[in-house]
């Protein structure tokens, strides 16, 4: 039921809680990885994949253009 689905929220909170609470904070504040003061900071913990940071932009991106026919 609705408590099979929470399972596995909370295994990765117990394993991981600062980078659960890190993840969780970031998306309720819409952070973007690829951002300035953000991807420095990354950068410095060692972090350099940035491949699927930016999803909505990509996604944007792939969606219809409308053209005038005159």
């Amino acid at each position: 039921m609705f408590l099979e689905e929470l399972k596995p929220v909370t295994r990765e909170l117990c394993q991981q809680p600062i980078a659960f609470a890190g993840g969780f904070v970031s998306g309720v504040l819409r952070l973007k990885l690829t951002d300035d003061p953000l991807k420095k900071w990354l950068q410095k913990q060692g972090v350099t994949d940035f491949s699927g940071a930016d999803i909505n932009q990509t996604a944007q991106d792939n969606r219809p253009q409308s053209i005038d026919i005159d």
